[in-house]
């Protein structure tokens, strides 16, 4: 039975400047907005659009993401015929390789988009925070006959040259592709997110293998050579919210948005659009009455005893009496002992700050450095970490002390 449109999910990208947050973790793995992971996002969007087969080409670090997708029951992924497939390099009769580029991992699997011999591929992105109806875009594709089309958003004009540009006419069809120009002519930037007719894919992705020159890469390869044969190409024009939580700072400030939903445009309290992921398995959490907390996200298992002031706390954070957070966000299972003081920070998971540390600072003036620790770290008594410093494991086996 052939399906209308199946998901080929991009997930294999290092996330190399999240530097201490993804040394051990898949970039889509990362922990996001107290109870997510970034994957989350793109594989309720899949459900919720009425996609029910969706194929996670997987790469670096892949280890805990796997373990986290498992099955793909928390998604509602876990199909006789469809549902979620972790796809991972693998050996072949013609020899071994990785994943080349975005456009060399989808031609490795091209075997699986056969199974299901879809008329349409949606291409995502496995890094990115964004509440996107897929159905709409398809909709959108099906009513213009094209051949490609790709999500855009119009960004400011002075952060154009940052970006991958498409440029339009009044119906929306693409006339040319300017990848991060200095002299740019539009400021719809490419989302990443790519509909393509399966037999369109087929063909530029066989040919772009045939091509020693080529990167393999969407945006460098395929979509310059479809502009060259004048294909039917379109710019769907999406308005809600969207974010590459590809730095540090850029993370901490999604994060901070998650808990002023009618301001920053990222609601995930809409019952209507709801965020699925894992359930921890943990109890409620507790807030002492020695406890003062305002204007957080408190998860499942954390045990709050000290100060907590507009921060996201995952799942069995500690917070001793005596001891501050603000502005920071703080990934599962660590725990903050008594007058340690965590400000605008990200803290990650299984990390020990003892007694009387002091990690990060409050911003002054154009000071924005936002401090960084590492997984199972611990960061000893008394201890100061700056602004912008970044605790990082460097530790081959065991515990690293700070």
């Amino acid at each position: 039975m052939a399906k209308e449109m199946i998901a080929m999910l991009l997930a294999g990208g290092q996330g190399s400047r999240l530097y201490a947050l993804t040394e051990k973790l898949a970039k889509p793995a990362v922990p996001f907005g107290g109870k997510y992971r970034i994957i989350d996002f793109p594989l309720s969007n899949c459900i919720n659009s009425g996609i029910d087969t969706v194929g996670i080409l997987t790469q670096y670090q892949p280890l805990v993401l796997n373990e986290y997708i498992g099955n793909g029951q928390p998604w509602d992924l876990d199909r006789l015929y469809g549902g979620v497939h972790v796809l991972p390099p693998y050996q072949k009769a013609s020899g071994s390789d990785w994943y080349k580029g975005t456009a060399n991992a989808i031609y490795q699997n091209i075997s699986f988009i056969e199974r299901y011999d879809p008329e349409y591929v949606i291409i995502l992105s496995g890094d990115q925070i964004c509440k996107q109806d897929y159905s709409d875009f398809l909709r959108f594709h099906m009513e213009k006959g094209a051949e490609f089309s790709v999500a855009v958003m119009e960004v400011p004009w002075d952060e154009a040259s940052r970006f991958g540009l498409m440029v339009a006419d009044e119906n929306d069809r693409i006339t040319e592709f300017q990848e991060k120009p200095k002299n740019p002519k539009s400021n719809l930037a490419s989302m990443g997110i790519y509909i393509f007719n399966w037999d369109i894919l087929r063909k530029y992705l066989e040919e772009d293998e045939q091509d020693p020159t080529s990167e393999n890469d969407f945006g460098n390869n395929i979509i310059p050579n479809l502009l060259r044969d004048n294909r039917k190409m379109y710019a769907y024009h999406f308005n809600g919210y969207w974010k590459d939580v590809g730095t540090i700072s850029s993370l901490w400030e999604a994060n901070m948005e998650v808990m002023d939903p009618e301001h920053s445009g990222i609601n995930l309290f809409d019952n209507n659009w709801k965020i699925y992921s894992r359930n921890s398995g943990m109890t409620g959490h507790k807030i002492s009455a020695s406890a003062d907390v305002h204007d957080s996200m408190i998860t499942d298992g954390c045990r709050i005893k000290g100060t907590v002031k507009h921060s996201v706390l995952f799942a069995g954070v500690k917070v001793a009496e005596g001891a501050v957070v603000e502005d920071a966000v703080v990934m599962g299972g660590t725990t903050i002992e008594r007058g340690a003081v965590v400000r605008h920070c990200i803290i990650a998971e299984n990390v020990t700050i003892k007694e009387n540390a002091v990690v990060g600072a409050m911003p002054e003036g154009d000071e924005h450095g936002v401090a960084t620790v590492g997984s199972g770290i611990t960061i000893g008594e008394g201890a100061v970490i700056g602004p912008k410093a970044m605790v990082r494991n460097n530790v081959k086996g065991g515990e690293e002390q700070w």
